[in-house]
């Protein structure tokens, strides 16, 4: 049975995203495609600790900077493997397959969820305990 922490985490989780995922898309009006999947990303964790802060992990009680501080250091190892794999896949993979269109907006998409499991067991048992 899915634990239903999990699900929450799926759910606060993807509202992140699409707020990562969709301002990527305005950012990318200002600046180069690596800064504005760092700048999304970025909005994309502000959403997500306030969620999962409240909603999720039942957090709120906790003393605020220690889990601002914990919630940033798992986020860095996760947006440099959301860039990595983003810029992979947009420059390398997906073009020697043969994509050409929309080749940016599908490997950042694969790059923001790569790292979903990872992060939820970070998370649970070291920025929310």
């Amino acid at each position: 049975m899915i634990n239903s922490q999990f699900v929450r985490f799926l759910v606060a989780g993807g509202m992140a995203a699409t707020a990562n995922y969709g301002s990527r898309f305005l950012f990318s009006q200002w600046v180069g495609y690596g800064a504005a999947i760092v700048l999304a990303y970025l909005v994309g964790m502000t959403v997500a600790f306030v969620l999962m802060r409240q909603h999720v992990f039942l957090a709120s009680s906790g003393a605020l900077a220690p889990q601002v501080f914990k919630f940033a250091a798992v986020n860095v190892l996760a947006v440099l493997q959301t860039l990595l794999i983003s810029l992979l896949l947009a420059h390398w993979v997906l073009p020697a397959m043969g994509v050409v269109t929309l080749t940016e907006a599908i490997a950042h998409l694969v790059g923001v969820l790569v790292p979903v499991v990872s992060s939820y067991f970070c998370h649970r048992l070291l920025t929310f305990r």
